[in-house]
């Protein structure tokens, strides 16, 4: 019994303490990087700011002497790099962007198809009346009342030409 305890307070206090295995190094743009694995093999062994076992070091830019001159050499830098490349978020922003115009993009092909589809629909159906009155048959329309009255001779010369123009204007 006792044993069991010795081990249950032992495995609590790993648990209880996780930070104690995290590595902190250095990386090759001066960025402090925390991890709970090793650092890769091409950062050197002086960037190595902690690793499990050992006290953490200071970095020579946590010295209050070393802070102004290294502030003035990483906004340089900083200025340089931005004018060189882009940075990520920068890289981010385009993606989002073009992301952006390719659904606008798809989106104004998907109403101009739906817009041409309607315009041959249309077309169909002014053909298919211009065949209607040109065949000469009787043609009967209901009115607001109700009641049933066949097309005269101008009534339907008036909607030929109006059907010609339809079909003329939108159907080419």
């Amino acid at each position: 019994m006792k044993t069991l305890s010795l081990l249950l307070v032992a495995a609590l206090l790993g648990l209880a303490n996780p930070a104690s295995a995290q590595w902190m190094w250095i990386d090759k743009d001066g960025r402090k990087v925390f991890s709970d694995r090793a650092p890769p093999n091409d950062v050197p062994a002086k960037n190595v700011l902690r690793q499990p076992g050992m006290p953490p070091r200071s970095t020579p830019d946590d010295t209050p002497a070393a802070k102004p001159s290294q502030a003035g050499v990483s906004a340089e830098a900083g200025a340089t790099s931005k004018a060189a490349g882009k940075g990520p978020l920068d890289k981010v922003v385009e993606e989002r962007k073009r992301q952006a115009e390719a659904a606008a993009q798809q989106k104004q092909q998907a109403e101009d198809a739906k817009t041409a589809s309607n315009k041959a629909e249309n077309c169909a159906r002014a053909r298919q009346n211009l065949a209607t009155l040109q065949s000469g048959i009787r043609i009967s329309q209901v009115s607001e009342s109700g009641e049933r009255s066949y097309m005269d001779d101008s009534a339907r010369s008036a909607e030929l030409t109006r059907t010609q123009g339809i079909i003329g204007t939108d159907c080419q």
